[in-house]
């Protein structure tokens, strides 16, 4: 399936800093919201007015954006013009999910809520850097159904220093006790200019990573939770279609500070921080950063990195004989495809160095 055509709307105020967070985002701009918003209205109503496509699917990241008044953000969604069933998901932190919060996204539009749980055990979440209430998350799920969510992800992380098998056990068993649609389990991974990249205790163990991968993968499988890409697991019917447009290379604009933007081979990105994107859209000019064009041989070679992650894989030529018999553990047939198998999603960065450019 061609992929549709997704806006992704950047919120980059926070209320704390996660010790893992590389994203643009800030705690001390709180003051910018009104601004912010208003240009990011002016920003999308250009792109309209310049023959934006309707969008499959949007995506509202961050940051933070339940710290925005949720009526504030949904007059922003609603510059967006939308495809037929398009999907429409906004991140939230449990700590800000009220049911009238929710009411209000329902009644503008959105149709998907994606709640940044990371981990359900105290000790895990402080040592992550996370400031929010484990039962909240409860609390939040709840709200999320009264107010007619069908479908809805939970964010968790894995290999936090001190978390124990046995913690992550725990999570994995709380979020699943939640009977959710859709989870994301992401490795914990150290990025640049991070509080946690100077700390080189608290960084994360591949083979206790690998660990913990496996457990959430057995789990999530016996509970109708199927894989569709490395990280991520959902019910049928129920997968992002945003992020599946990422996978397949589609197209998408960026609004806001920092956000990306794709087309046709084509890569832009936003200026960093939210006033100088608020003085560019507001003096009529692009917010436009810096961008990058990739050439017909990188994209199919990245088409082939991204395939090769998800349930549908890459096409049988991908592999030469030889590597396909040295990886046999790592990878499988299906049809005329060839899939990571559970072993092969743990070394999947190795896998995809063996790709060849043959389709």
């Amino acid at each position: 399936m061609h992929p549709g055509f997704g806006v992704y709307i950047h919120i980059p105020f926070c209320a704390k800093k996660c010790d893992y967070c590389a994203f643009a985002t800030f705690t001390d701009r709180h003051q910018l919201t009104s601004d912010y918003l208003t240009a990011m209205r002016t920003h999308i109503r250009r792109s309209v007015a310049d023959s934006m496509p309707k969008a499959t699917s949007v995506f509202v990241g961050g940051g933070t954006p339940t710290l925005v008044p949720a009526d504030e953000l949904i007059s922003v969604l609603a510059e967006i013009p939308l495809a037929s069933g398009a999907e429409v998901t906004v991140e939230c932190n449990p700590d800000d999910i009220t049911l009238a919060m929710m009411k209000s996204f329902r009644a503008g539009g959105v149709n998907r809520i994606s709640i940044g749980v990371q981990s359900t055990v105290e000790h895990v979440l402080k040592s992550l850097g996370r400031t929010h209430n484990p039962e909240n998350v409860v609390r939040s799920v709840a709200h999320v159904r009264e107010a007619g969510f069908e479908s809805f992800n939970l964010d968790i992380i894995y290999g936090a220093a001190g978390e124990s098998i046995s913690d992550w056990q725990k999570t994995v068993a709380d979020v699943t006790s939640l009977d959710p649609p859709h989870v994301s389990a992401y490795g914990l991974t150290v990025e640049a200019n991070t509080a946690l990249a100077s700390q080189l205790d608290r960084h994360p163990d591949d083979d206790d990573q690998a660990d913990k991968y496996i457990i959430v993968d057995e789990i999530f499988s016996t509970t109708g939770l199927n894989n569709y890409e490395i990280s991520n697991w959902a019910k049928s019917g129920h997968e992002c279609e945003h992020n599946s447009l990422y996978w397949q290379q589609g197209n998408y604009e960026g609004f806001g500070s920092a956000a990306h933007a794709h087309l046709n081979g084509r890569r832009w990105w936003n200026v960093r921080t939210p006033e100088r994107y608020i003085e560019l859209v507001t003096a009529g000019e692009s917010p436009e950063s810096s961008s990058e064009t990739l050439d017909a041989q990188t994209r199919k070679r990245e088409a082939l990195q991204l395939l090769v992650r998800t349930r549908e894989g890459v096409p049988i030529g991908s592999f030469s004989d030889g590597d396909l018999d040295e990886m046999s553990e790592l990878l499988e047939q299906r049809q005329d495809r060839i899939v990571l198998t559970r072993a092969g999603r743990l070394l999947a960065n190795e896998v995809a160095m063996r790709l060849i450019d043959t389709v």
